[in-house]
Formats: C-alpha cells, structure tokens, sequence
C-alpha cells in the first residue's frame, strides 16, 4: 500500500488510485497474483464498471484490452485513444484483479473483498462522473440493488428506468454472441441511445 503522508506529492485522487494498484489484500487467494488494473481522473465523465480483468488484460495491464473491449468500443462507436482517454473515461471493475480461469472455461467471478473496499472511496473521489456503464450482472447487482429485474436480459431490457446515472449492459465477451443474436433489440435500440448518452456525458 501507498502511504497517506501529508505533503505527499501528487492529488487525492493519484494517491487513492496508487493504493488500489499496490493492493495485496487477496494475493493468497488469486492463482495469478495481484495485478489491479483501473484508471480514471477527476475530470472523467464517464465510469465503466465491468466484472474484472481477463487473463489478456492481467498481461497487459490495460483495462479492455482484448476481444471484449474490441466488442465494447464498437457499441460505444469509440476508437481507443478516445476510450483510453483518461482525463475522460474511468474504469474501475468489480474485481480489480484477474481471478483466473474455471476448470470448464470462463473466468470466476470478482473476489467479493474487492468493490466493498475500493469503489466507495474510488467513486466518491471520481465527483465529475456523469454516467455509469453497469457491465455484466456484478455491476448492476451492486448499484442497481432492489431496482434490478430478476434477470440481466429483463434488466437490460429496463435500461430506461435507471437513468440519467447509470446504464446496464451485457458483457461483451464472445460468450454472450448467442444473447445478442437472441435479443437483436439491444444493438437495435439500446446500442443508438448508449452512444447518444456517452456523447451527452462527455461534452464539455
């Protein structure tokens, strides 16, 4: 961890992001060590809460670095120096770490010490955010609580009830292909409205 010294250089902000990075809360338990990935500024608009990073990103250390992301920036209708813009977009996962890959395939779910002890302080340091992407069923379940549909596919399909701050969305892995072709409502309707809403959140 990064201590919190008066006179230390840098904001709040930098100092909380460094702690979350340095975190080795649950290293005896993640089978490919403690990695957090997550960025962000207090000049970010918009927040994307996703589940956690996949094995790609745990060897990159770059937030949606791999197909998924290629899937998420293609919704958003978004390149990636204007996703990895910083002073713009944050992302802060459910799991900030990697926890590594089930027996049958398919990541395990976020460690459950992970957003109970970073996003609080994380979100409320990151004031200038306008809207959330919830990204996968973790994420809504979090922020959505009661106000979640018994279903991610009902509670997707809900997205206007839980603006102006948040939006939820499917995950974009390749697993949910056959979502998407089942439910062509969503690249149909929501897909237009969530870039309409990004652009609204990051305009000046």
């Amino acid at each position: 961890m990064v201590p919190d010294e008066p006179g230390q250089a840098g904001s709040d902000l930098d100092r909380l992001f460094a702690k979350a990075r340095a975190c080795t809360l649950c290293a005896g338990v993640l089978p490919h060590g403690c990695r957090p990935v997550l960025r962000g500024s207090s000049t970010a608009r918009l927040l994307i809460v996703g589940q956690a990073p996949g094995a790609r990103v745990h060897a990159s250390g770059i937030p949606w670095d791999d197909a998924s992301g290629d899937r998420l920036r293609k919704w958003l209708a978004m390149e990636r120096p204007a996703f990895y813009d910083e002073t713009r977009i944050a992302v802060v996962p459910m799991g900030l770490c990697y926890p590594g890959t089930m027996p049958k395939g398919g990541d395990y779910p976020p460690r459950p010490e992970c957003a109970p002890l970073w996003h609080p302080p994380l979100l409320d340091a990151l004031s200038g955010v306008r809207l959330t992407l919830l990204i996968g069923q973790y994420a809504q379940a979090r922020y959505l609580g009661e106000r979640r549909k018994a279903t991610m596919t009902e509670t997707v399909a809900s997205w206007r009830d839980y603006g102006p701050a948040f939006l939820p969305l499917p995950h974009p892995s390749w697993r949910n292909t056959g979502w998407l072709n089942r439910n062509p409502w969503f690249e149909e309707e929501l897909v237009p409205a969530l870039r309409r809403r990004v652009a609204g959140a990051l305009e000046d």
